[in-house]
């Protein structure tokens, strides 16, 4: 990793840094902090779907359990905000190698891994649906008490350089797994198991590094909504949105590469606001949009569109 691999990602802390001290407007703040959280938890996704091939539909598991972890820490044993935070990385972080350890040891892979994965998320926002120390459907609410030994801002420019920092942290760790020997498993692994299997990759352990670190980063982009909102509830932490957003953002973007996820991350963000400033709050109205994109997103793949724009022009060009 060279100091030119490193340059973009100070250059996106730099633009961040000059947003957050010449924007003043709440609503493009809060637009702004929301892509950020999207594109951290989308920059977890990318570590396992976009490098190594692995497509989950139920990052939500691991975005509800580091919101859940640090709220609860917070809220009801009074533990200060950064370790709460930290517990609950850790803790999305065991429950993707709890997750991996049973999925892939069965050798589900594919379709069966993704149904596999929005499984767990679904059964857990059951859970915390029904539980009480989440708070139940009534959700939870952490106190509110400002300061940055809290991890609490009044100002929203202040959430949007924390969730700056948090990202190209995320995009350092995108670039030195990219560039680290588990990168290159994880990639030979990606594009045939068997071969790298027959090389002397140790497939299970690959795996099982890329989704507690998959895990750990969107577990980080929950406590950090979780912090920002100061309020989740099961829906939110563990809802259908969080695992379809992760998905779609590096899909869009470009998966396996530094910075599709936030590429990604602003387009869907830009369409999902632009959507109903034009037609209104219609309930799912994103999902719905969201849904389309990704069939055409599968139907027709993003890196494919040169090629076949080239192809048709030399179609029409021919006698």
């Amino acid at each position: 990793m060279t100091a030119r691999d490193i340059l973009p990602i100070l250059l996106f802390l730099v633009c961040a840094v000059l947003v957050s001290l010449f924007v003043t407007s709440n609503v493009v703040l809060n637009f702004l902090v929301f892509t950020l959280i999207l594109a951290i938890a989308a920059q977890g996704w990318n570590l396992l779907g976009g490098y190594g091939g692995q497509y989950s539909f139920g990052h939500a598991a691991f975005f509800g359990m580091g919101a859940y972890v640090s709220a609860i820490l917070q809220q009801r044993f009074g533990v200060n905000a950064y370790p709460a935070v930290a517990f609950g990385i850790a803790a999305a972080a065991v429950l993707g190698y709890a997750i991996g350890a049973m999925v892939f040891r069965a050798g589900l892979r594919g379709s069966y891994f993704a149904l596999v994965t929005l499984a767990f998320a679904e059964v857990l926002r059951i859970l915390a649906n029904a539980t009480e120390i989440t708070g139940g459907a009534a959700g939870l609410l952490i106190s509110l008490n400002l300061g940055a030994g809290n991890l609490q801002f009044a100002d929203r420019s202040s959430f949007l350089i924390l969730g700056a920092v948090l990202l190209a942290l995320a995009m350092l760790i995108t670039l030195a797994l990219e560039k680290s020997r588990l990168g290159a498993q994880l990639v030979a692994v990606r594009e045939n198991e068997s071969a790298a299997a027959a090389l002397g990759v140790d497939i299970l352990a690959v795996k099982l590094r890329a989704i507690s670190l998959s895990a750990a980063l969107t577990g980080a982009a929950g406590a950090l909504y979780a912090q920002y909102f100061l309020y989740i509830d099961s829906n939110i932490a563990f809802g259908t949105w969080i695992s379809v957003e992760a998905l779609l953002a590096p899909i869009i973007g470009g998966a396996g590469t530094v910075f599709g996820p936030l590429i990604g991350a602003l387009i869907l963000q830009g369409l999902s606001e632009g959507t109903k400033l034009l037609i209104g709050k219609i309930p799912g109205l994103d999902l719905i949009i969201f849904g389309v994109l990704l069939i055409l997103v599968v139907r027709f793949p993003l890196h494919r569109i040169p090629g076949l724009l080239a192809a048709r022009w030399r179609g029409k060009g021919a006698p």
